[in-house]
């Protein structure tokens, strides 16, 4: 599994992307080879991906918005690298 950095800015791979299905009641990743459903943790997280966001700007929103969650930060980065590996998001690494 790859090491997540704060410093990198993560993107959905080509012909992956996030939407609401009605049918399944919830958000999920569409692929080419089919769909996953997200939870909603899941879906608060790639709601920030805009391939502009780093993974720190994402972490200190995900902070403030739910503040009551005692911080975010090793989550969301063990996210991350799950969904590096399902091959839904793919990284930029700092120039």
């Amino acid at each position: 599994m790859i090491t997540i950095t704060e410093h990198y800015t993560p993107m959905f791979r080509r012909g992956y992307r996030m939407q609401f299905e009605k049918t399944q009641e919830c958000h999920v990743i569409l692929y080419p080879e089919g769909m996953a459903k997200l939870n909603d943790s899941a879906t608060f997280i790639l709601q920030l991906v805009d391939g502009e966001r780093t993974i720190a700007n994402i972490i200190d929103e995900l902070n403030t918005r739910f503040p009551e969650a005692g911080g975010v930060n090793d989550d969301v980065k063990d996210f991350f690298a799950q969904a590096h590996a399902q091959k839904w998001i793919t990284f930029r690494e700092p120039a």
